[in-house]
């Protein structure tokens, strides 16, 4: 099982959050409003660039 963290840019009331999770090679990205819903699987390597161009 993996432990999911909320996006620290996700609103108080329960919107437009996302929340992450790295279980092994992939990070997971799911939409916290529907956590049993589809996940989206990106390459750690791909994250990790994605997360420092936001920066």
């Amino acid at each position: 099982m993996s432990t999911w963290r909320t996006s620290s840019y996700s609103d108080s009331s329960g919107n437009n959050c996302v929340e992450v999770a790295k279980p092994d090679a992939a990070v997971l990205v799911r939409d916290t409003a529907d956590a049993d819903g589809t996940l989206l699987a990106v390459d750690a390597a791909a994250w990790q660039r994605f997360t420092a161009a936001l920066r």
